[in-house]
């Protein structure tokens, strides 16, 4: 149900799905290239708007409310897991971060 950094990192070059968890202005201030962001409030009424077909890496800031929304996605048949240590964990290792709204990165 949790995927390390240094997986999270191959799969993401691979073109993994990522959704980001975090709330809109944290998502802003940094944010795994190429992530969706669906809040974890909104992810029950917005959860149509995912694949079914692939893996779904799901990340927060921290790990936290990453899990909580993989385990529900998990329970809906989705295949997700959480990204460990999340977004943090990920700038520390000196990947790659985008900065503003999904637009920015579209």
């Amino acid at each position: 149900m949790e995927t390390d950094i240094r997986s999270f990192s191959a799969a993401h070059a691979d073109g993994a799905v990522v959704v980001d968890v975090r709330e809109p202005d944290e998502y802003e201030a940094g944010h795994v290239p190429g992530a969706r962001l669906i809040p974890l409030g909104e992810l029950v009424d917005r959860v149509g708007e995912l694949p079914r077909s692939e893996r779904l890496h799901v990340i927060c800031a921290s790990g936290n409310r990453s899990l909580v929304a993989a385990r529900w996605l998990i329970s809906s048949g989705y295949d997700a897991v959480s990204v460990a240590g999340g977004t943090l964990a990920w700038m520390q290792a000196g990947l790659p971060v985008e900065t503003g709204g999904e637009e920015a990165a579209a």
